[in-house]
């Protein structure tokens, strides 16, 4: 059986990997890709840059399943702190979020079909098919803010089991707290009230990297270790 030392550090190492790994797919790619309010000119940059875009549907795909041995390697850390907040962050962890974003991905897929040039679509124009192509890949966007509202939550029952644990310092899980609340505030603005969205991801953007303190201290530190009877008061 590990020690709590080693699962912590487990778990760090999962989450390093998951950390340097989405920003590929969620933000460099789209960033690339997506000239937003001219679909024409994006549907140029996915018929020439086809590569890009699997590279960016390979990435979420592969963050995604680094996240479920994630969440199944924190609630096993946590577990003898507290097993009901445990399986709360396994459940807006992962087994919410991930499917949406597994479902998400079939957005770019249909992008990429429709500037293939497949002989079925034949029966488009071109600019019909960019029109198409442009809604896919911003619905794929939004689908990610919808995902983004889990990514949210989680951090709460997560940030709990880090203050009451007694190996991980408190302040780590209060970071983790107001991480949790920029993201569903970033959600909620982006999904209800799009017209302020750039101003929202500018001001919660430094809230949300409060994230990472926590991400580095499992990696590098792993767990501080404390005599049962600590870590039970």
């Amino acid at each position: 059986m590990r020690s709590i030392q080693q699962q912590a550090r487990f778990a760090g190492f999962l989450y390093l990997l998951l950390a340097f790994s989405a920003p590929i797919g969620l933000l460099y790619v789209p960033g690339k890709l997506i000239v937003s309010g001219n679909a024409a000119a994006t549907a140029e940059n996915l018929r020439a840059s086809g590569g890009l875009l699997r590279l960016g549907i390979a990435s979420e795909l592969f963050h995604q399943g680094v996240g479920i041995f994630l969440v199944l390697a924190l609630y096993r850390l946590f577990k003898p702190v507290d097993e009901y907040l445990s399986k709360q962050l396994v459940i807006l962890g992962a087994l919410v979020s991930v499917p949406i974003v597994f479902v998400n991905v079939l957005n770019e897929i249909a992008a990429g079909i429709l500037v293939s040039g497949a002989d079925f679509l034949s029966v488009f124009q071109k600019p019909q098919l960019d029109a198409l192509a442009y809604l896919f890949i911003r619905l794929h966007s939004q689908g990610i803010n919808v995902a983004s509202i889990f990514w949210g939550l989680w951090l709460f029952p997560f940030g709990l089991l880090v203050i009451r644990s007694g190996f991980i310092p408190r302040v780590l899980g209060y970071l983790l707290m107001i991480a949790g609340s920029a993201y569903l505030v970033t959600a909620f603005i982006v999904l209800i009230l799009p017209e302020y969205a750039p101003i929202i991801r500018q001001v919660a953007l430094p809230f949300e990297s409060a994230e990472l303190p926590i991400i580095l201290w499992l990696a590098i530190w792993g767990a501080r270790v404390r005599p049962v009877e600590t870590v039970a008061a």
